[in-house]
């Protein structure tokens, strides 16, 4: 069994990340592994475990039939007997099958609207899931929007996992802003889902009572309407010197280790890599009652509803009220994620799937 994983680039988001941190743990398990790019490369490429063969295919346009071509020569070349597609890349996948009948299709839903999902564009994906042998889906949500969309008959909820040794660099590029011990860090693109604007509201309330404190925005900039609407709103309230915006960074874990909270305000979300790896820094957690969320946090964070500035402010106001005692809730929530949501039974759990569907 030979399993290629295909993700459409290697940006910094959750998905991507967890392309790349299944072909390396496939890797580090003994198994033949490895991972194909698309479209597009980007910060993740220098994580890729030295034992996993990599193609980037450099797909143009909507179709891409040389990216299809190469990866075809690619699964040939290699022996390759499953591709496991990530999110939107089930197109590229599905076109691959199409020249090579006995391949089988895994398709990973990493859709982080679970909340919305009566109003998913899913047609071409529905057309294309005739071709699939397996699905799997990061929350029960999208399980059951599988099972009752899509022309396939194993779908299984494989909860996302993280690894000990996080794929992105631990050296801090350059010096963070803010105080040490007082850094507050959202771990999230700048997407309208992820609701930014419930968390900074939140923070201006509290911000006279803890003026110390800083709030880093991790993600990538979209240059777009809502990217611009938060910075003009931060400006507005006169918080440039206390909220930034770091963009896409490569050495998430080192940020994640010079701070103090974590925090995601999402309206929907599946189940977020950041919260995991939040876990693995021993962070204390704020989240928002949306996907898998409060299923990872128990009773190991604070998890409000979503949208409520209000309650949001509270809960700042209680864990920067109560440091202390929330680092060791941070401590807490480490064993716990570690324990829980680890790569060894994941992959374990995962290649019985590739077996299964073979």
């Amino acid at each position: 069994m030979k399993v290629l994983q295909i993700i459409d680039s290697l940006d910094a988001g959750g998905a991507e990340r967890m392309a790349v941190q299944l072909a390396n743990e496939l890797a580090a398990a003994g198994h033949d592994s490895y991972l194909c790019a698309t479209r597009r490369e980007g910060l993740l490429k220098p994580s890729i475990h030295k034992n996993v063969t990599y193609l980037f295919a450099a797909k143009k346009g909507k179709i891409g039939l040389g990216a299809v071509w190469r990866i075809r020569t690619f699964v040939r070349t290699h022996k390759i007997t499953v591709l496991h597609a990530h999110s939107t890349s089930f197109f590229t996948a599905t076109l691959v099958k199409l020249l090579i009948p006995s391949i089988k299709i895994v398709w990973h839903d990493h859709y982080g609207n679970a909340e919305e999902l009566n109003t998913r564009s899913a047609g071409l994906l529905i057309a294309a899931s005739r071709f699939f042998n397996g699905a799997i889906a990061v929350n029960e949500l999208l399980k059951i929007w599988s099972k009752q969309n899509l022309h396939v008959l194993e779908v299984h909820n494989f909860r996302n996992f993280v690894s000990k040794d996080n794929a992105t660099n631990k050296q801090l590029k350059k010096a963070l802003p803010g105080q040490k011990g007082k850094r507050i860090v959202h771990l999230a693109n700048l997407r309208a889902q992820k609701d930014h604007f419930t968390l900074l509201k939140a923070f201006k309330k509290v911000h006279t009572s803890f003026p110390d404190w800083a709030l880093l925005l991790v993600g990538h900039d979209f240059k777009d309407a809502y990217a611009q609407q938060l910075r003009s709103w931060v400006r507005n309230h006169q918080l440039s010197e206390h909220v930034y915006f770091l963009g896409s960074r490569s050495d998430v874990s080192a940020i994640l280790e010079q701070s103090s909270l974590g925090v995601l305000s999402s309206t929907s979300e599946g189940l977020p890599v950041a919260l995991l790896e939040y876990g693995m820094a021993a962070l204390p957690v704020i989240v928002t009652d949306v996907g898998a969320c409060s299923e990872v946090v128990q009773n190991y964070g604070l998890v409000v509803p979503a949208g409520n500035v209000d309650l949001f402010a509270v809960a700042l106001t209680n864990m920067l009220g109560a440091m202390p005692q929330a680092k060791e809730q941070g401590l807490a929530f480490k064993h716990h994620v570690s324990t829980t949501f680890g790569a060894q039974a994941y992959i374990g759990n995962l290649v019985a799937f590739y077996k299964h569907i073979s």
